[in-house]
């Protein structure tokens, strides 16, 4: 071993992994002696710079620390392995990575493209090709890249901090996407955490694996499609709800992979009519039973389904065959594996330090500190980065009301009350407002959805106005009192009539879509189907009516997979949907019957065009509670035509009932959910009926009609 100048608490500390600032020491450095190379290669036998003209020896002076004579001009390193030589660059002679005006962004949590700032992505610097790595932790002592690159040395690729924004970063050159990688890193206080995956990852090892993997950034580019030039509160949106591992599996329970659930799931919901295809969470999650609902790659789809440039090429083929995609997005809470974000850097970094604040009771989650504006970044940018990168049409804003209010499923004592003294969260209504303005101004035409399910005021109300911002609010009241109503033996629902028409009291105190989500097939509640009462033909006209009479009440629509063919089970996203249902003709009908309902939707602009506009709607039978009956009126923009919506939730017919309508003569009957084709026993009015100058229902003409047991129909005026 030869003398080395460095001041033996530095050389200690580098070779215990602690050093703080492996720049100052490793790389090529001027001397009063003159210019000296200094590198770090645990584990090799000899290192040798080659520079122009010249190779230079370099001699060990510690257990894998070399140091001698720097080259001029740039140089290239042969290290001699026991068992290989390789040939690379020196990453510590790298000048800093990321600009000024990128840490400037990211300490002010401004930064909107951390996607392509943090995380690793393949670059080429001064010609050398590579992998730039960048990681935020403040608070740690030390943090390196390591990978089997590196033999999971963290002695090896100790990484630069750059201190105005606390974060860390190294070139690594000749590295390769496909590369897998995690973080180690020290905690304040010297000791070395679990190695941590990159919170900004593109891509990531399929569970239960957790590493990251150096994603080929640059073969994911989604195709730009000029904004919709309508408000989409006029626009028809029916949107298919869709979990990715179970909607429809292979030989042996095989999951999907992006490119064949493509292949397989494009053709399908485009046959049946829908606008849009909405998946749960497909960020990178390492419990496939939380359904991505605990995702930790905010930046990563789910590995078992494929690379990302599949899932981007999935979004293309989508978007080419007129389908828009949105996804459910999950910024209320991550969850506490210790390779994730939990405690990063040895602080609590992404979380609230106060479980009061930070831990989330019914879930076992960690609470993201939205008064950080590092962490409100952090989300910000996992958005964009769907919308942007993607092309993701909208994103479905999970738990909103866990967001909301700071004594969320908590009793008294267990929640710490706002600067005011108050229950609201004052830094979460200011991060939704945030991201909604931000989306607005950078993606102008993508929608964000809450679910959310309180009174809260003005979430769909633009955030300059006060309000969050969001596009599209499920409504949850609505679904839960229909489907109650519903649940009902048809004798009693005359008891609760008020459950199928309250909706309607609220309904443009919000822009709504109205959701039967997976929410309401899971954990003892039944399948769809399984809901109504009766024998089976009674549950499927049931279904049929119901579904009818959603896709004709105001709100745009969501329907989970198998709710279409009604599928008897609860939904498992262990295994595939029943599709063999589809060879009895009750679910076969009853899948027709959802695609006319959406071609019915998508054709009359009365249907969507003033969803969210009262001027859309008018009742025509709100009080008949005795049979069961309802009728209302919908009307679109000017010289569309009305439909006449008359929905009968018994199963005694009607015959010659007499309702009003706005204008005389011939009616179509366009729709009758007991029509035979779809399973029904073909009553109602032959598909046509006359109106009358007979006033009623303060409409000064009116109809008499059949109406089948428990169905609904659609009428509209006949051209005239």
């Amino acid at each position: 071993m030869t003398e080395t100048d460095l001041h033996p608490d530095a050389l200690r500390a580098l070779l215990d992994g602690r050093h703080g600032d492996p720049f100052a020491v490793l790389g090529p450095h001027d001397t009063a002696s003159g210019r000296i190379l200094r590198v770090l290669l645990p584990g090799a036998l000899a290192v040798t710079a080659e520079g122009e003209g010249e190779a230079v020896s370099l001699h060990p002076v510690a257990e894998g620390l070399f140091e001698g004579r720097c080259p001029a001009g740039s140089y290239r390193l042969r290290i001699q392995w026991r068992e290989a030589v390789q040939v690379t660059e020196d990453p510590y002679a790298f000048p800093p990575l990321l600009g000024e005006l990128d840490l400037h962004l990211l300490s002010e949590g401004a930064h909107r493209d951390i996607g392509h700032c943090l995380g690793a992505h393949p670059t080429v610097i001064e010609g050398v090709p590579g992998v730039r790595f960048a990681v935020w932790a403040p608070n740690a002592r030390r943090v390196s890249v390591v990978g089997t690159f590196n033999s999971w040395d963290g002695r090896r690729h100790p990484m630069r901090l750059r201190h105005e924004a606390g974060v860390w970063e190294i070139f690594i050159p000749r590295l390769e996407p496909g590369a897998i990688y995690k973080y180690e890193l020290l905690d304040p206080n010297g000791s070395v955490l679990p190695l941590k995956a990159d919170p900004v990852a593109w891509r990531t090892e399929a569970p239960p694996a957790t590493g990251s993997i150096v994603a080929d950034t640059g073969a994911i580019c989604a195709l730009r499609t000029p904004p919709p030039q309508q408000d989409p509160a006029d626009l028809p949106i029916s949107v298919y709800e869709v979990h990715a591992g179970s909607w429809m599996r292979g030989d042996g329970n095989r999951e999907l992979g992006w490119e064949e659930l493509g292949d397989r799931l494009i053709p399908y919901v485009t046959g049946m009519g829908f606008t849009h295809v909405e998946f749960l969470p497909i960020m990178s999650h390492p419990f496939g039973g939380s359904w991505g609902y605990q995702p930790l790659g905010q930046y990563a789809p789910h590995a078992p389904f494929g690379p990302p440039e599949h899932f981007a090429r999935l979004v293309e083929r989508c978007h080419e065959a007129g389908l828009g995609v949105i996804l459910d997005w999950v910024p209320a809470h991550f969850p506490t594996d210790a390779h994730g974000m939990a405690h990063f850097d040895g602080t609590a970094l992404y979380e609230h330090a106060d479980p009061r604040e930070g831990f989330h009771q019914d879930w076992n989650t960690l609470i993201y500190n939205l008064g950080r504006r590092e962490v409100r970044n952090f989300l910000i940018g996992s958005a964009l980065h769907w919308l942007e990168t993607y092309g993701i049409d909208a994103l479905r804003v999970d738990a909103v009301a866990s967001m909301l209010y700071r004594d969320y499923s908590r009793a008294q004592g267990e929640w710490v009350p706002n600067i005011h003294g108050g229950r609201e969260n004052l830094e979460s209504i200011s991060f939704l407002q945030e991201l909604s303005a931000i989306i607005a101004e950078r993606c102008p035409g993508k929608l964000l959805i809450a679910e959310e399910s309180t009174a809260f005021p003005g979430v769909t109300r633009k955030a300059r106005d006060g309000g969050l911002g969001f596009d599209f609010k499920w409504n949850m009241g609505w679904m839960h009192d229909t489907l109650h109503y519903m649940e009902q033996d048809p004798v009693y629902r005359q008891y609760q009539h008020g459950g199928m028409t309250f909706g309607i009291v609220y309904a443009y105190s919000e822009r709504f879509m109205l959701p039967l989500s997976h929410d309401e097939v899971v954990h003892g509640k039944g399948s769809l189907i399984r809901k109504m009462p009766g024998d089976d033909w009674q549950k499927f006209a049931n279904l049929r009516a119901y579904l009818s009479f959603m896709w004709t009440h105001p709100g745009k629509k969501l329907l989970f997979m198998g709710g279409e063919f009604g599928q008897w089970r609860e939904w498992n996203h262990d295994t595939s949907l029943d599709w063999h249902l589809l060879d009895e003709p009750r679910h076969a009908g009853l899948q027709r019957l959802v695609r006319d309902l959406n071609g019915l939707y998508r054709e009359h602009p009365a249907l969507h065009a003033l969803d969210c506009d009262p001027a859309g709607f008018r009742w025509v039978v709100l009080d008949d509670s005795q049979n069961s009956v309802f009728a209302f009126l919908r009307l679109g923009p000017e010289g569309s035509a009305p439909m006449l919506v008359v929905c009968n939730f018994t199963p005694v017919p009607r015959q010659g009932y007499r309702l009003g309508a706005p204008l005389g003569g011939a009616w179509a009957e366009v729709f009758n959910s007991d029509a035979a084709v779809y399973g029904g026993a073909n009553g109602g009015n032959g598909g046509m009926v006359h109106a009358t100058a007979e006033p009623c229902h303060g409409l000064d003409h009116s109809l008499a009609l059949e109406l089948p047991g428990l169905s609904t129909l659609v009428l509209t005026p006949m051209e005239r």
